[in-house]
């Protein structure tokens, strides 16, 4: 049966698309069957992977708002082993169109309990928000891991996410627990890097990841070719980190 897990932190700009789009395609490099589910309306997932957002007719949306099921909308293979729930920018309506309905929090989970042991992994990229469908990715989900960027403002908002995460745990999903932290775009020439890593340690007690993503040019670059780092420069900082990362993701499962 698949493992879920949603990538998820209300900041944005903190490397969660690029988190789920290239620990999927190392779980996959590694052996590992994979679904990505894109639940952020900008779609960055779905355009990191190589898929023109704008040109499906069925996508996310359609599924939570009861139009098409999830074998309708998933796009197998869009690299070796890694398959896609895709998302654009129609999600952005869900919300509104989600008021009054009934059991809306489980409507993502109901779908993928039907494709879940067809897959080791699903990774679910979540919006920088705390909404509902945020709410569906943590009631989908069995762990949350959590992308913390290496600079000064890094633990605000984290205390929200974690009582967030605690709250689902409490009302609606009973099996969810912390996946752990991932510190992306660490800068080595600077001590401010290595005194957040630090300072968060300090304050944290949910599982730290050792592998440590690096700010890297070719991190950046790969999305505009659609690619994930592991395909696009295999040998750069940023793909053996990626490497490392679904390592540890694979011995905690």
């Amino acid at each position: 049966m698949g493992k879920a897990i949603a990538v998820a932190n209300q900041k944005g700009g903190v490397g969660k698309t690029t988190t789920a789009i290239n620990l999927s395609s190392c779980l996959a490099a590694k052996g590992k069957k994979v679904l990505v589910i894109d639940t952020d309306p900008q779609g960055n997932t779905t355009s990191g992977l190589g898929v023109e957002k704008n040109d499906l007719d069925n996508t996310i949306y359609e599924l939570i708002l009861g139009e098409c099921s999830i074998r309708d909308c998933l796009i197998s293979e869009v690299i070796p082993q890694v398959s896609l729930v895709p998302s654009n920018v129609n999600l952005s309506a869900a919300e509104i169109e989600l008021i009054g309905i009934q059991k809306k929090e489980y409507i993502l989970r109901d779908e993928v309990d039907y494709i879940k042991d067809n897959y080791d992994f699903i990774i679910i990229d979540c919006p920088p928000s705390l909404n509902m469908l945020t709410i569906n990715a943590l009631t989908t989900a069995d762990t949350v891991l959590v992308p913390i960027q290496c600079e000064y403002y890094a633990l605000e908002g984290l205390s929200q996410l974690i009582h967030t995460i605690n709250l689902v745990k409490s009302r609606l999903n009973p099996k969810l627990e912390m996946e752990g932290v991932v510190f992306t775009m660490y800068d080595a020439r600077t001590n401010l890097s290595m005194q957040v890593v630090e300072n968060v340690k300090d304050h944290l007690s949910q599982y730290i990841y050792k592998t440590i993503i690096p700010r890297n040019i070719r991190l950046a670059e790969a999305p505009s070719y659609g690619l994930p780092i592991n395909l696009y420069d295999a040998k750069s900082s940023g793909a053996e980190a990626y490497m490392l990362l679904a390592e540890e993701v694979i011995n905690n499962a």
